[in-house]
């Protein structure tokens, strides 16, 4: 339980069942860890949260510190990628690395047998051939299979979903219902687990020292400005540069010499891609290539594409229509309709003309994560 309204309902529906059930919150990130003084509470406002659900549900609830390895697993990897220009996405590795790895490995065995796992995620399980696949939910506005894309199949295994049929709106009705006073509580935005840091670029000044380096238009090759570290700029990002008659975005990063390069406008072509790069587990095998559907970004329109193994043992996604603002480190997340297939990181991108096509259908392989 996180201190908000879909893990308290989640809590809730499964308080109603005949169910041996407790409550877990974790701590993940506590700013006083770092600074030594009161000053960065976050985690106290959820955790109070948590227990004052858990009292009207009259289940009990333990904290556990998760904090060390949200450090070790998901920020420092996370901040190594950020200082060299790649965008990772945080969130998805924390439920990878965190909530579907290292919680799953401190909660305790009953009777020996490991406990099933609730969470207040949007999302569905189904299973095929003894084997769990993770699927769209009914509320597809809500749909948080994106981030859950990369989690083990161990893990989806071990997992319940309580809210998979249920709308958000009825969700917050069924919370006011039973008076949980974090009914209307907003979603959380920012860093998972992290909280709301302000501006994310103030938050990474904290961890990360300034490395100056040019700022180039990449149509003349000329200088037009000076940045103070790459994680400072997202593919595809505009803003207004001294002498430039126009609004410049950002089309590429070059960690090797430290450049940011920049091209007129919003829809110039250099900001468009529909060639990935990605590495994704080699279950996944279908020489002739297959058809699915991905997204690279969570709440985007998914686009056809066509998936074919490279001869770095790798894969090539190929995108029927060019995608816009592709940034090397976001996750490209594949499905087959509702059927979320699994996920990679996205190592690189390339334009061609004439995208080839395959006609082979999804493999018979349930999931792409191992």
């Amino acid at each position: 339980m996180s201190g908000g309204v879909d893990s308290s309902v989640a809590a809730l529906l499964l308080a109603k069942e005949d169910y041996d059930m407790s409550a877990v919150f974790m701590r993940n990130w506590d700013t006083r860890d770092e600074s030594g003084t009161d000053k960065g509470c976050e985690w106290e406002k959820d955790w109070e949260d948590v227990q004052r659900v858990c009292r009207v549900l009259d289940v009990p609830v333990t904290m556990i510190d998760l904090s060390k390895e949200y450090w070790n697993r998901v920020f420092e990897p996370s901040l190594r990628q950020w200082e060299m220009g790649v965008t990772p996405n945080t969130d998805v590795s924390c439920n990878r690395e965190i909530k579907f790895g290292a919680l799953l490995e401190r909660l305790p065995a009953t009777s020996g047998q490991r406990p099933w796992f609730a969470t207040g995620h949007y999302a569905r399980k189904a299973w095929s051939h003894g084997r769990p696949q993770l699927v769209r939910p009914a509320d597809k506005h809500k749909d948080q299979t994106y981030y859950l894309s990369s989690i083990s199949e161990n893990g989806l295994r071990r997992a319940l979903f309580p809210l998979s049929q249920l709308p958000k709106t009825e969700v917050r009705e069924l919370a006011r219902k039973h008076g949980f006073h974090n009914a209307e509580r907003p979603d959380s935005v920012g860093i998972c687990f992290v909280g709301e840091k302000g501006k994310f670029k103030n938050f990474l000044a904290d961890y990360l020292p300034v490395n100056f380096g040019p700022i180039v238009n990449q149509l003349t090759g000329q200088v037009i400005g000076e940045h103070t570290g790459l994680w400072n700029y997202t593919i595809g990002e505009g803003s207004r540069l001294p002498g430039m008659p126009t609004r410049m975005s950002v089309s590429r990063k070059d960690t090797l010499t430290n450049t940011v390069y920049v091209v007129p406008g919003t829809k110039h072509e250099e900001l468009f891609t529909d060639i990935l790069h990605t590495q994704y587990p080699p279950e996944l095998d279908s020489p002739s290539g297959f058809r699915a559907q991905m997204m690279h970004r969570y709440r985007m329109a998914a686009s056809q594409c066509t998936v074919t193994r490279s001869p770095d043992g790798g894969f090539v996604v190929r995108s029927d229509n060019p995608q816009h603002a592709v940034a090397p480190g976001q996750i490209a997340v594949l499905y087959n309709g509702d059927w979320c297939l699994g996920c990679g990181p996205i190592s690189s991108t390339a334009r061609s003309r004439t995208p080839r096509m395959a006609d082979s259908t999804i493999p018979a392989s349930p999931r792409l994560n191992p």
